[in-house]
């Protein structure tokens, strides 16, 4: 996939990025596997606005994807490459030899027709889904199971991966796309590739109107509210604000939230970048 610039015809086009959409083959996705999707506007059961700045955007259906790769050693042509507005990623249709039908995440390389399968005798080929104990060191990996069982809940968005550096006793040592090194359960699955739609972080919305059509209203500045609305607030003309913080005064800006005697600690070897 790739990003193409548009003619200055109006203001919104003069500085938009988009996406060129080349790889999506379709635009009806599989009536079986959509359900609806409630949006809350950022509003609680009682109607009180509990998360400011979300609201409006284009109503959106969901598409149920299979995280967890859970049919083992059955091979699955892929009948479409296409867009789901719940996430960054492209999707892929899969259809099994037994009939069934599944989403999963698209990782880049996927074509149509091509065959992929999981479980423990996969092949280590982009697309397939293995345990990381059957996976070959140094490949790149993405869609992966942080408990056995669970479905993959780490590297899932648009151009991430992380990397299967090492073996030691039971667990796996990954590097993360934050750059964290932890180690995970040579039982847990991951999927071989990249994850697809690299270039998402290449677009520019171009206006603000695209933003409100993904759900998102405009965001105020701590420094521009008064002080009884922000502890950043107040001041004679352009005042800084002193330390940033949250509008509940918790410092920001490179303080750690983090449970300094959380259990899975253990199982980092090396904190994220800063």
């Amino acid at each position: 996939m790739a990003v193409k610039r548009f003619k200055p015809v109006t203001p919104g086009t003069r500085f938009r990025v988009g996406a060129d959409n080349s790889d999506i083959t379709t635009n009806v996705p599989e009536k079986t596997l959509v359900m609806s999707h409630k949006r809350s506007g950022g509003r609680n059961h009682d109607g009180k606005m509990t998360m400011r700045y979300l609201g409006g955007g284009h109503k959106q259906s969901y598409r149920l994807i299979d995280f967890k790769r859970d049919k083992f050693d059955i091979p699955a042509k892929v009948a479409t490459i296409e867009y789901d507005p719940n996430r960054s990623a492209r999707i892929a249709l899969l259809h099994y030899v037994d009939g069934e039908k599944r989403y999963m995440i698209a990782p880049e390389g996927l074509t149509v027709g091509q065959v992929v399968v999981s479980g423990e005798k996969s092949a280590p080929e982009v697309g397939n889904s293995l345990p990381l104990k059957n996976i070959p060191l140094g490949s790149i990996i993405h869609n992966i199971e942080l408990n056995p069982g669970q479905g993959g809940t780490i590297a899932r968005s648009a151009g991430t991966y992380a990397q299967l550096s090492a073996r030691d006793g039971k667990y796996a040592i990954i590097k993360l796309p934050s750059g964290e090194t932890r180690m995970i359960l040579l039982t847990c699955m991951a999927t071989i590739g990249t994850v697809s739609n690299g270039d998402k972080a290449n677009e520019v919305l171009g206006k603000a109107g695209r933003k409100r059509w993904l759900g998102r209203r405009p965001r105020v500045r701590g420094v521009a509210m008064n002080p009884v609305d922000h502890p950043m607030g107040g001041g004679e003309g352009r005042a800084s604000g002193g330390h940033p913080r949250s509008r509940k005064g918790l410092l920001a800006k490179g303080f750690k939230t983090r449970d300094k005697k959380k259990s899975s600690d253990r199982y980092i070897i090396e904190r994220r970048k800063k």
